[in-house]
């Protein structure tokens, strides 16, 4: 699985005028499922970003993650991350898993991050999305497991 994740102050979905997912300080987490992809990575794609320290501490070093300061998750599928631009200048979204898988790992992670942590979010699977964020920072960081 492959994600984009941003350091926010506060961030928001909207889909056809309505907040469907909304934080304050936190992750907005863009989350791609790839052909091949299953729970198994996404378990530890989801271990990887609660861990991850990027907040400040108290001396201003990146060292607590967004579990020791109690953030927010915003999670949003995107399977643009799995965009392939080597071709030309028309991407080609071939490493994308099949809607259907997609749709279910997305549900899948999004239920292990809802289990694992308090506040998490969401966008709507495969709708047209508006995502409204101030990146703190700004802190954004590729992650894709294997």
């Amino acid at each position: 699985m492959i994600s984009v994740i941003q350091r926010v102050s506060q961030a928001r979905v909207v889909v056809d005028g309505a907040t469907t997912g909304e934080i304050g300080a936190g992750l907005l987490v863009l989350v791609c499922a790839e052909r091949g992809d299953g729970e198994a990575r996404a378990d530890r794609l989801l271990a990887k970003i609660l861990k991850l320290r990027i907040f400040a501490d108290e001396n201003g070093k990146m060292n607590r993650s967004v579990q020791d300061i109690g953030g927010g998750l915003l999670v949003v599928s995107q399977f643009t991350l799995a965009a392939d631009t080597s071709g030309g200048n028309r991407p080609s979204f071939t490493n994308a898993a099949a809607p259907e898988e997609g749709r279910r790992l997305y549900d899948y992670f999004v239920a292990q991050a809802r289990a694992s942590h308090p506040v998490v979010q969401t966008g709507e699977f495969a709708a047209h999305m508006q995502v409204q964020l101030v990146n703190d920072g700004p802190v954004t960081i590729p992650l894709r497991v294997v």
